[in-house]
Order: C-alpha cells, then sequence, then structure tokens
C-alpha cells in the first residue's frame, strides 16, 4: 500500500492537523515507512504464542464480583454538610 500526497492530505485533514503543503511529500513518505513496518509485523509467524499482558509472567488478582453497598454509609454522610435519616440532604429546589 503507498500513500501519495493527496491522501496524506486528506488524513491530515481528518486529524484535524493543519500541514504546509510543501510538507506534504515529507508526510507522505512518513507514512508509508509507517505502513512498511506494519507490513513487516503482519509476515511475523506468531502462531502458537499466547497473548501477555506483561513480558513477566504474571497472574492478576481478582476479587469476587459481588455487589454489596460498601459497609461505609457512616464515612461518606461524614464529608455531608447536611446528612439525615442516613441520606445527603439537599435545599428544596421546585416550589
Amino acid at each position: 500500500m503507498s500513500i501519495d500526497q493527496d491522501t496524506a492530505a486528506r488524513v491530515a485533514k481528518l486529524a484535524r492537523i493543519r500541514v504546509e503543503e510543501d510538507r506534504l511529500p515529507a508526510l507522505a513518505s512518513e507514512f508509508n515507512t509507517i505502513l512498511g513496518f506494519i507490513e513487516q509485523l503482519g509476515e511475523v509467524d506468531v502462531e502458537g504464542v499466547e497473548p501477555m499482558v506483561s513480558v513477566t509472567p504474571m497472574r492478576l488478582r481478582r476479587r469476587a464480583d459481588a455487589v454489596t453497598d460498601g459497609n461505609q454509609q457512616d464515612k461518606v454522610l461524614s464529608n455531608a454538610p447536611d446528612a439525615r435519616e442516613g441520606f445527603f440532604a439537599v435545599p428544596k429546589v421546585v416550589e
């Protein structure tokens, strides 16, 4: 795949990047270099290679997926300027 100057100008416009007319050949060349590198990556044989989270083998810690109220109602309401009966109290907006 090859990127010409018109395509480079269109990509720059879509990305909302102002590119001067004399810089378009260099931008097109950079796009072609990037696409060439991507094509090289596509040629790598990755059959049998497991996806990795990190370069070091590790497992992510997991917690039980359980819904709770957090048991922190008193801590949360301690930040409220006005709390009544276990809820935030706010001024009346509609009369």
